[in-house]
């Protein structure tokens, strides 16, 4: 069966280009592949973090798996330090890589860019998530553009064990997303929906509130043409908004283009934010309900078990296959 991996990293608010990116595509992913979804907090301490903010945030990711309505019956949902396979493979696929390949990472170079001094990790990170794909043999990881450069190193890594101590990984396959896949800023659409952006109405949390939602959207850049056209090139704002509109709305680009067709902005962005809030409403309360409950333990629990099963027993095949005294 068609197996993907992937997680959201609990490194700050959740925001809609988290939504658009990663949680909305899970809810299309679970139906065709059997899925495990992670809370990959092993890489968010790269970077400093405060230790009561990383345990809440762990636990909000993956509330949020479920309040959007991935199915802990259908797919394994685990927080990624629960399950120790994941640092010992990442330490096996750090023997594996390359030094110079670690330093053409353009996340690692925007990372560290202006900085005194970072983390070891933060420069060998993506062996680890590397290790977090090919431990559970995944033949398909969902990717954004940001993420293209290390699924290449993913798979060349597997490429190159198979090679060098037989077959023993499977070469994942990406899973390209267009619509919701570079959600830009509302203040900003050069650049991407940040929870680091201190300009708060760049950014629509899903925590936010409906008037929170509106007046954000309100206050949205647009351009002087009046036009609700999608052209990345000339008009990136409005495309921006657009592309919001139709992962909320679930309507076609055309059909936005249509219905908005010599209207100006005002009534696009006035029912783009209605959009938004009505499909935020329902996740925020099922979130709530659930963030703080018996009824999320014993869902990471009980996916700790099931992806322990599946890691340890890829884990085993590499160390044997290395080498490694095994019992």
């Amino acid at each position: 069966m068609k197996r993907v991996l992937s997680g959201i990293k609990p490194s700050g608010e959740l925001n809609i280009g988290g939504f658009g990116g990663a949680l909305q595509p899970f809810l299309t992913i679970q139906q065709e592949y059997e899925c495990f979804f992670f809370v990959p907090d092993l890489h968010a301490v790269t970077v400093k973090q405060d230790p009561k903010e990383l345990y809440q945030r762990s636990k909000d990711i993956a509330a949020f798996y479920i309040a959007a309505g991935i199915d802990p019956k259908k797919c394994t949902i685990f927080i990624q330090s629960q399950v120790p396979a994941h640092a010992e493979l990442g330490w096996l696929m750090e023997t594996q890589t390359h030094f110079g390949e670690l330093g053409r990472m353009t996340q690692y170079k925007e990372k560290s860019e202006g900085k005194d001094s970072v983390s070891a990790a933060l420069f060998t990170y993506p062996a680890l998530m590397a290790a977090d794909i090919l431990l559970y043999q995944a033949t398909h990881v969902p990717v954004g553009d940001d993420q293209k450069q290390h699924l290449e190193l993913t798979r060349d890594l597997a490429q190159r064990f198979n090679n060098r101590y037989g077959s023993t990984f499977v070469v994942p396959e990406p899973i390209i997303q267009s619509l919701g896949s570079r959600i830009m800023g509302l203040d900003d659409p050069s650049k991407k929906m940040s929870k680091s952006n201190p300009n708060r109405n760049s950014c629509v949390h899903l925590l936010d509130s409906p008037d929170e939602i509106r007046k954000k959207f309100a206050k949205a850049v647009t351009d002087s043409e009046g036009s609700v056209r999608l052209d990345w090139e000339t008009k990136p704002a409005v495309s921006n908004l657009m592309e919001i509109y139709a992962v909320f709305s679930g309507d076609s680009i055309a059909a936005i283009e249509r219905r908005y067709e010599g209207q100006g902005y005002g009534s696009f962005k006035k029912d783009l934010a209605e959009a938004a809030a009505e499909r935020l409403i329902p996740i925020q309360e099922r979130y709530r309900e659930i963030v703080d409950s018996a009824e999320l333990i014993a869902i990471l629990k009980d996916g700790a078990l099931k992806a322990s099963e599946a890691a340890n027993a890829t884990l085993l095949r590499a160390k044997q296959a290395m080498g490694f005294v095994t019992f």
